[in-house]
């Protein structure tokens, strides 16, 4: 695996030689634009709205909208006026308690990995932020964009995982959530009792991108057939309107006993209950 990225994590008068690599991948089909009558690929054209003519590169400037059709243009100075220092470093700013942060402010995790000279003060790090629970606040500039981030633990490795500001994220006010419906004890209990059926280990083997998978299995048919349609397997089924919310916590209870819920059936009974809440 190659780095994307190598620097240090640094805090108070520590430096720690690291190199970055991606913890996730993204494993997506990818498309494109054809002609239906000769299977040409369809190519975009860079067209000006006020008289439809192509653009070419060279003529092409980097503008904001101030207002509704008012722009000013950037230039390539602008952009280094507000460019911040790239350091190559990990700046730790402070030591938070991981449970204070809102899971909803981490977005996307990279492996960090010890240089030469740093083995015992990465794992030195590593060990103090387990024993303490905290993590390390940091910024890091990354292909010219800051980010906020945080220096975590994870088993015997360091993690750095990128973060959103916090004007990024969209306050819930905006969101038209209902008031609290009133939930009767047995329904909780019902529910609750659903839950300890359904709960087990966390296994994240288990969980596989169905969509995709059986989508490259028509793509493989398709190609193999020299491109003829391939039989449809059929059709999801619709869900019920939902009124009896009490039945319909019965049956899944029922069914979770038996050991035979389906995956199919445990989405249609969420569709239900998320219908009659």
């Amino acid at each position: 695996m190659r780095a994307i990225w190598k620097g240090s994590i640094s805090f108070s008068l520590i430096n720690i030689p690291i190199a970055l690599y991606p913890a996730t991948r993204r494993e997506e089909l990818k498309f494109r634009l054809l002609r239906a009558s000769d299977m040409s690929p369809v190519n975009y054209k860079r067209v000006a709205e006020a008289d439809g003519k192509e653009v070419p590169w060279e003529q092409i400037v980097k503008g904001y909208e101030y207002e509704k059709g008012k722009f000013i243009v950037l230039k390539d100075e602008d952009f280094k006026r507000a460019d911040v220092e790239a350091t190559q470093s990990v700046e730790i700013l402070d030591f938070v308690e991981l449970d204070e942060i809102d899971p909803i402010f981490f977005d996307k995790p990279y492996y960090l990995e010890p240089e030469k000279r740093g083995e015992k003060a990465y794992g030195l790090l590593r060990e103090a932020l387990k024993q303490s629970g905290k993590v390390g606040i940091a910024k890091v500039v990354i292909k010219t964009r800051q980010h906020l981030a945080a220096v975590k633990p994870e088993k015997n490795l360091l993690v750095l995982e990128l973060m959103h500001f916090a004007e990024e994220i969209i306050d819930t006010k905006e969101l038209k959530i209902p008031a609290d419906p009133h939930i009767g004890a047995k329904e909780l209990d019902m529910a609750k009792d659903l839950i300890a059926k359904m709960s087990g280990k966390w296994d994240p083997a288990q969980y596989q991108d169905e969509y995709r998978h059986a989508l490259q299995e028509v793509i493989d048919k398709k190609v193999e057939s020299g491109g003829k349609e391939v039989p449809m397997k059929g059709h999801a089924k619709k869900p019920t309107n939902v009124v009896d919310l009490v039945s319909v916590l019965q049956e899944s209870l029922a069914h979770a006993q038996k050991g035979k819920v389906t995956k199919r059936k445990l989405a249609t009974h969420k569709r239900k209950l998320k219908k009659a809440a």
